[in-house]
């Protein structure tokens, strides 16, 4: 089994903050007999993608992907996530809040992207199939390599935006973006009654429909975007399962507990805290607990944002010699 627990392993200024004095007995124990080795951080759709067997075109193409699970056909066109999003001008960085800080409704998403399209036409004509979930069309695929949106949430975007031959472009055509959405009576009615304007688009998760995988694993995960690529590859993604036992970590298949990722994205040192004892109480001691009854391969505990992962095995459950050290020093 692979857990995909992004956060698990924070930066380290909101580790100091919010593991202070915090003692989870199951965690450390885990910690302390595991084995801690690098995995890819790519972020969790890049670990996801892997997990499916869904192979990176220039991006790792949840565009496509998810465009169907909202009802587009994706044909044979190259596609790009263009999300809307709002960039706060920090001191020294430009900071991004995704679609989730800005809860906007269909009516507003709708008029702002007929506004982008009118003004840009089809070189930057936005679909909004999903308030929160934008589209790019193109035949023929822009030289572009993009930062998925939640690897780029809570982040100085500088370092993560698009690369490559017609990265020029676009980031020109983005900043010309800004400008309009500025004077756009959709946002001076946002901002006037206190809530975060749309003042730009983040183009993530280009590619062409790929080959569906051959063999399916199961996947327990809620997000869109992980209900999207299980629909793909035909391993609908399932609730997080109540009963939490050896038969349950010992099987195959992808859990993807995100209950961190807010917090960590935007730095909540006490929403991470607290979201880290749900985990400790609600898998961490069962899987204490069951370890010695696991099978064979084991399990992966991974944090595809950190790239560090935990490796378990059942001959784990008997290194009572390990002993487990303060959390902040384990998680660093």
């Amino acid at each position: 089994m692979l857990f995909i627990i992004p956060y698990l392993f924070p930066p380290a200024r909101l580790l100091e903050t919010a593991a202070q004095g915090l003692h989870l007995p199951a965690l450390q124990a885990l910690l302390a007999r595991g084995t801690r080795q690098p995995c890819p951080g790519g972020g969790v759709e890049a670990a996801l993608c892997e997990a499916l067997d869904i192979s990176r075109q220039q991006d790792w193409p949840l565009a496509p992907i998810t465009l169907a699970a909202d009802g587009g056909v994706a044909g044979d066109a190259y596609w790009l996530r263009a999300d809307p999003v709002h960039l706060r001008v920090m001191r020294d960085r430009i900071v991004l809040a995704g679609a989730d800080a800005l809860s906007l409704s269909r009516q507003e998403a709708d008029a702002l992207a007929a506004a982008i399209g009118q003004h840009f036409g089809p070189d930057l004509s936005p679909l909004p199939l999903h308030p929160q979930r934008w589209y790019l069309q193109y035949s023929l695929a822009p030289r572009l390599a993009t930062t998925p949106l939640s690897v780029a949430v809570g982040r100085d975007i500088d370092p993560l935006l698009p690369q490559g031959n017609d990265a020029m472009r676009f980031r020109a055509e983005l900043n010309e973006l800004q400008m309009l959405l500025h004077e756009h009576p959709v946002n001076q009615a946002r901002e006037a009654r206190g809530d975060l304007p749309v003042n730009s688009l983040w183009l993530w998760g280009g590619g062409r429909l790929p080959v569906t995988c051959a063999t399916p694993v199961p996947l327990y995960a809620g997000n869109a975007e992980a209900q999207a690529l299980g629909a793909f590859c035909n391993a609908r993604a399932r609730a997080l399962p109540a009963h939490r036992d050896a038969p349950l970590f010992g099987s195959d298949g992808v859990m993807l507990l995100d209950t961190l990722i807010l917090a960590g994205q935007v730095g909540d040192a006490y929403g991470w805290r607290e979201a880290l004892r749900e985990l400790e109480q609600g898998w961490f001691v069962p899987l204490l607990g069951t370890l010695r009854e696991i099978g064979p391969r084991g399990l992966q505990l991974m944090d595809p944002v950190s790239g560090r992962a935990l490796h378990l095995h059942r001959r784990d459950a008997w290194k009572f010699w390990r002993r487990p050290r303060s959390l902040i020093s384990m998680l660093s």
